[in-house]
């Protein structure tokens, strides 16, 4: 296994100088004990509530990409406390993260009333997920009833290397606004066809097309 060592105190002060020098030996020495490779050592200095911190962006991304597959810290709480401590765990799971802490010795076990808590997020993130899927298929619905045909769009995907794919069609978009298709729905129905794009963005781009088609009728 590759590893990451994250090491955290609260404060500047002296003593915690010496508390992470020691959290970051003992850590070691339980690397090696258990033919863990070190990959990377972050140390920080900041409160465990705070969850934007810049160790914590590194830890993830070395764990995003592939480059280390478990975290070992002193105890659960250098890693976060309260909300963010359930937040990053809930992170490092769906990433396949292990877990191993000094204080328990081996991989870390969550509390049962912590592991109640990560199993109800997942629950809420999957029905979201859902509610997500049923918004796309509803969009979609209303877009072919009032005309679309996915069928034209699958036939030029092809023809559409590259970046080109990211520009989503803003006819269809005119077109479905004119048959009165809320920003949503039309984000949803793009989103289906494979164009990763918010309400926000189609309802800006409607706006410059409507802006762009006005100076044309006014020249």
């Amino acid at each position: 296994m590759k590893a990451v060592i994250y090491c955290r105190v609260s404060t500047e002060k002296d003593e915690q100088a010496s508390s992470i020098e020691r959290q970051r030996e003992e850590l070691i020495s339980l690397a090696a004990s258990s033919n863990i490779e070190v990959i990377d050592i972050i140390e920080e200095r900041q409160s465990g509530y705070e969850i934007e911190r810049p160790g914590i962006f590194r830890m993830l991304d070395l764990f995003t990409a592939g480059e280390a597959d478990c975290l070992l810290v002193q105890d659960e709480t250098r890693l976060g406390r309260g909300n963010t401590k359930i937040a990053l765990f809930h992170h490092l799971q769906k990433l396949e993260v292990k877990v191993y802490t000094l204080s328990q010795r081996g991989e870390f076990q969550l509390s049962e009333s912590d592991g109640m808590v990560l199993q109800i997020v997942g629950i809420v993130e999957e029905y979201q997920r859902k509610i997500h899927n049923m918004k796309i298929k509803r969009g979609m619905r209303r877009a072919i009833e009032a005309g679309y045909d996915p069928g034209k769009n699958l036939s030029n995907q092809q023809a559409a290397p590259g970046r080109e794919r990211i520009d989503f069609p803003i006819q269809e978009v005119v077109r479905l606004r004119n048959n009165k298709l809320t920003f949503q729905e039309i984000s949803s129905v793009l989103r289906g066809m494979g164009f990763r794009v918010s309400k926000a963005t189609v309802h800006r781009r409607y706006q410059e097309y409507l802006s762009l088609e006005s100076e044309d009728i006014s020249r």
